[in-house]
């Protein structure tokens, strides 16, 4: 191929190849003109700065030296001396380059080879930037394409202007996918990668399922009736939690359809995935409630701070509400976002019995009293000795047997007990080292001291670096499943918001912050909450 080519083949061309890659066809010139490039250095030497203009109308090629402007030159080849480029350009100056004509050239068999290596890369890196910048804005979309291959269990899919792949960790379970199949599928991450685009597919992700419930339910679609949570186990059993902003739509019956048309629409494309559809609740216990179904529930025991559950149902719906290998339960505390504990009436009254047995037994230790006042003061209700300590003495003096006497030698024998304990407590505090300064922290006590001492933490400064979490512990939830973290006060009664007004108090005591640091921050926390307030409204 001449420099002196067909002009017009050549813009034909570079429109072929446009249309066919789907890329500009500036883009297609501008690699032609790279490809010029390269095999001209070939015939004048690689050092050499030249440039090729192909014309966009004409198609006609310029090839031009660049040499660029110096106060003396050391290769002419390159440079030119200010001098001389001042014959050609008046205002010349260090640093600008001449371009000096250079004749057409017949390009060799190793240089058109050259040429058309470069064209097809470039072609190719733009094909891969166009797919890329189309693909990117569609994650969280569903996209139709055609199997076009299967590696290794991994399904390559053809989205006519891309590739997309569905990995075998991504696939329903024991559905085959063979060569020509039609396939539907969510974009749930697209990466620019050295090899190209990687167009990442799912058919397990939930929200696959919440895009077909979209597409199959037009409340959905336009808003009134808003999914407000999934859980899946793909390819067997799904829960979706459901609500409607409409009062007079019934927002499970829109979503099942008449004669379940609706639902058995995103069945057919889950591969017979049962899909139980469920209202939701802001109060959690009634969601949960929900959430277990077909189960009946008997009773339910909220525990908020460690968003943990425990549901009683009677004997005989053990096994369903549990489901086969916990389906059931994992799929409800995914949904939820609660950790569900499930136990039937009998162990729920052999726990409570137990947990009654228990309480008798630490009264009678504490208080020295006999077996019939443990299990009376534990019937009615009290849990802990400071309990009895502390409470109105009218509230012990108005059980049944009991009189103001009693009541009163009750109160002192347990206030007593506890002075006895802290005192034990504080000499161990002393023989582990921990500091009396701590001391004056406001709700800590000799018992928690004894613990802070044996985790090493023994001085104001120690305590003002800890966390809350290290002192009351944390949950992290994973794959629907929460694992917790014991902390240093997790066998004490204290919350979390008591956690961090005790480390404020330490970093008051080590003069790490001020209380005008102090003020600041509540102001600006103050500020905060009302500005997300008023956004709210």
């Amino acid at each position: 191929m001449a420099v002196s080519a067909n002009r017009l083949e050549l813009l034909q061309i570079a429109d072929a190849v446009a249309r066919e890659k789907v890329i500009d066809r500036e883009i297609v010139l501008a690699a032609m003109a790279d490809a010029i490039q390269k095999a001209a250095r070939s015939r004048y030497g690689s050092e050499t700065n030249i440039r090729a203009d192909i014309n966009s109308k004409t198609g006609e090629i310029r090839l031009q030296r660049l040499l660029e402007v110096v106060e003396v030159a050391e290769d002419y080849g390159t440079q030119i001396p200010l001098v001389l480029a001042r014959d050609r350009n008046v205002d010349a100056k260090i640093g600008d380059f001449i371009a000096d004509p250079l004749p057409p050239m017949d390009f060799g068999r190793i240089a058109a080879q050259s040429a058309k290596q470069v064209i097809v890369q470039k072609v190719r890196e733009a094909e891969r930037d166009r797919q890329f910048d189309e693909f990117k804005d569609r994650v969280g979309e569903i996209v139709n394409g055609t199997v076009k291959r299967v590696e290794y269990g991994n399904v390559i899919v053809d989205l006519g202007r891309g590739e997309g792949i569905i990995r075998r960790d991504e696939m329903i379970p024991r559905e085959n996918m063979r060569y020509g199949d039609r396939v539907r599928a969510y974009v749930y991450d697209v990466r620019r990668e050295q090899r190209g685009p990687q167009i990442f597919l799912s058919r397990t992700h939930p929200q696959f399922m919440v895009k077909l419930f979209t597409m199959e339910v037009p409340e959905i679609y336009d808003g009134i009736i808003q999914i407000k949570s999934v859980a899946r186990d793909p390819g067997s059993r799904a829960k979706i939690a459901v609500i409607s902003n409409d009062s007079s739509i019934d927002p499970v019956g829109a979503c099942v359809g008449m004669r379940g048309s609706r639902v058995q629409a995103v069945v057919g494309e889950l591969q017979g995935e049962k899909i139980d559809i469920i209202p939701w609740s802001q109060d959690p216990a009634s969601f949960i409630v929900n959430a277990l179904q077909p189960a009946e529930v008997a009773k339910v025991v909220l525990d908020e701070d460690a968003e943990r559950i425990e549901v009683v149902v009677p004997d005989e719906q053990l096994s369903l509400a549990i489901g086969r290998r916990g389906q059931n339960v994992r799929l409800a505390s995914q949904l939820t976002g609660w950790d569900i504990d499930i136990m039937t009436e009998a162990e729920e009254s052999e726990r409570r019995q137990k947990e009654f047995n228990e309480r008798t037994n630490l009264f009678m230790e504490a208080l020295d009293v006999d077996e019939m006042v443990g299990q009376v003061l534990a019937s009615e209700g009290f849990a802990q000795v400071e309990e009895l300590a502390y409470t109105n003495l009218d509230e012990i003096s108005s059980i049944d047997g009991f009189d103001e006497d009693t009541a009163n030698e009750i109160q002192t024998r347990a206030r007593e007990y506890l002075e006895r304990i802290e005192a034990e407590s504080d000499a161990k505090r002393v023989s582990l080292g921990v500091q009396d300064e701590l001391k004056q922290i406001e709700g800590l006590t000799a018992q928690m001291l004894v613990a802070l001492g044996e985790e090493g933490i023994k001085t104001v400064e120690d305590f003002a670096g800890c966390a809350a979490d290290d002192l009351v512990g944390w949950s992290e939830r994973k794959d629907g499943e929460t694992k917790k973290f014991e902390g240093t006060f997790s066998k004490f009664d204290v919350s979390r918001v008591e956690a961090e007004n005790m480390i404020v108090q330490a970093r008051l005591l080590a003069g790490w912050i001020t209380e005008e640091d102090l003020a600041n921050g509540q102001a600006d926390d103050e500020a905060e909450e009302e500005a997300v307030a008023a956004d709210q409204e």
